[in-house]
């Protein structure tokens, strides 16, 4: 397995172009299988969990190559199976998408429980909630979900018992081939559910309230092929907003879909971390304030996650890495995930100052110094967040696991080379041994 060796205290500058969201490339390839044309994405990163959904359309009986550097085209004419197998889906969260658009194009699927990152409980309650309501038979065995609908979907109104992002999505596709009209209330609205939804509307159904919570759907008998565009991954901006700060650098991030930055940059700025919009860009200067800004009438502020357009739940582990070489104090609250948090051991040993006061809720003491040490990623986001701090720190780090951080982060130790960072990759067995 491989690691990272990272000399860090090396201020970071030069240009970067966010990859492709990954929270919209899986969906948008689960919703390939609503067709059976061809389907073309454009600005897809090549990363693992994408290439495990690709994998599984394979399974499914659908082509899908990659076309170009980071183009995917998709043909799912003739889908032999409605069945994963239990290793098959535990390899990736998303595999759960794979359930709504085969509702709607075969009538049936049989899904053993998805795998993905522990970071707590993760709910499926709601996926069942909106695809028995739009009339599908749903069985939950030890082993398998089986969902059944010989008779084809039927549109209804739905309020979400939470406005859960795959669920959403799932609902989005079972719905684009349902008979009639479908109402989704307290749905999830975020920049990857939007690309979902101009998806399906450039496929042939009608989709109103996109960026709302609530959607209106207007389903298809059938749906056509094309090609559709991945945008800009937000989280990865705010990754790199947290980089430049914490290393003191100074970044040009191209092509960062600013519209879709509102809460995050509202987050960092509490932190004394700012940017300047620049068209499409985002321009992260090297003399930030680094100073946790006060509520009114001194009391401790707080970076809170929430629902969109609240400051994304994927962002607070990079928020928290900033937040130590900031001066003063802040709350980190995590309301979604109640193990995401537990990685701060990690911080602690590198030497940040920070309270763990429950599974959800961090208090964090700055600036410290953080020194090099030997971790291992438990996450996409915690890893991400840990890389970033052992570029800020004094010395060597190594950092293990690392293809937890590769499953959300295209190529990220060359990326960050071509910003100035020393990292190299190596075989994990040589310190091992």
């Amino acid at each position: 397995m491989p690691k990272f060796i990272v000399q860090g205290g090396r201020p970071l500058r030069g240009t970067v172009r966010p990859a492709g969201n990954k929270n919209a490339a899986l969906p948008m390839l689960a919703a390939t299988l609503l067709t059976d044309q061809e389907v073309v994405l454009e600005n897809v990163p090549k990363i693992k969990d994408v290439l495990t959904l690709m994998d599984l359309l394979r399974t499914l009986g659908a082509e899908a190559d990659w076309t170009g550097d980071n183009e995917v085209t998709v043909q799912a004419r003739h889908l032999g199976r409605a069945q994963l197998d239990e290793s098959a889906a535990a390899r990736i969260r998303a595999s759960i998408l794979l359930a709504g658009p085969m509702l709607g194009r075969l009538g049936e699927m049989t899904l053993p429980p998805p795998g993905g990152d522990i970071i707590g409980r993760r709910r499926m309650d709601t996926h069942f909630l909106a695809l028995r309501r739009l009339g599908a038979d749903v069985k939950i065995g030890k082993k398998a979900f089986e969902l059944r609908a010989p008779g084809g979907l039927t549109g209804a109104d739905i309020f979400l018992d939470e406005p859960s992002v795959t669920a959403t999505e799932n609902a989005i596709m079972a719905a684009a081939l349902a008979r009639g009209v479908t109402r989704l209330r307290n749905c999830a609205a975020e920049p990857h559910v939007q690309d979902l939804c101009h998806m399906v509307a450039g496929m042939g159904c009608t989709v109103e309230g996109i960026g709302t919570n609530t959607l209106v759907i207007g389903g298809a008998e059938s749906l056509s092929g094309g090609r559709f565009r991945v945008s800009a991954d937000h989280i990865e901006v705010g990754s790199f907003i947290g980089l430049a700060a914490v290393t003191r650098g100074e970044l040009l991030i191209q092509d960062a879909d600013p519209h879709h930055l509102d809460s995050t940059l509202l987050g960092f700025a509490r932190l004394g971390v700012r940017g300047e919009v620049r068209g499409n860009d985002l321009f992260i200067p090297a003399d930030q304030a680094m100073r946790v800004e006060m509520d009114m009438g001194g009391y401790i502020p707080k970076i809170d996650d929430g629902p969109w357009p609240a400051f994304p739940a994927d962002l607070t582990s990079i928020a928290l890495v900033a937040a130590t070489q900031c001066e003063g104090t802040i709350l980190i609250h995590e309301k979604m995930f109640e193990s995401r948090m537990f990685f701060t051991d990690k911080l602690v040993a590198m030497g940040a100052r920070l309270v763990l006061c429950d599974p959800h809720r961090v208090i964090v003491i700055g600036p410290s110094r953080l020194r090099g040490g030997v971790v291992e990623s438990p996450d996409i986001r915690a890893g991400m967040g840990l890389l970033i701090a052992a570029l800020g720190a004094e010395g060597e780090s190594e950092i293990y696991n690392v293809g937890q951080i590769e499953r959300g982060y295209e190529r990220i130790d060359e990326r960050l080379r071509a910003l100035g960072a020393e990292i190299s990759r190596a075989d994990s067995r040589e310190r091992e041994t």
